[in-house]
């Protein structure tokens, strides 16, 4: 299965009203993906997600471009310390 592991994403761009955040819970449930998402000041997206590595190479290049109305111009990732998630969510500011 390989190894697990957890990541806080920050994307930037147009990523806010182009349902970002609702395809961001579809790929990541398609993917065995755990975690959250949501919206934050400055036109960026938050992500902290579990999963195998494998999978979460997969879903950070998907992060790159988003749903089709996206424009992403940075993702900055940074692994953190595992933590597990039953699902992913939306969460709400």
């Amino acid at each position: 299965m390989g190894d697990i592991k957890t990541i806080h994403v920050i994307i930037s761009g147009k990523v806010q009203g182009v349902y970002f955040r609702a395809s961001c819970v579809d790929t990541a449930r398609k993917l065995g993906i755990g975690g959250w998402v949501r919206n934050m000041p400055g036109n960026r997206v938050e992500i902290l997600a579990s999963g195998n590595s494998k999978v979460m190479d997969e879903f950070i290049k998907w992060c790159g471009h988003g749903p089709s109305g996206a424009r992403v111009d940075e993702v900055l990732v940074e692994e953190k310390a595992f933590q597990p998630f039953e699902n992913f969510t939306i969460l709400r500011l």
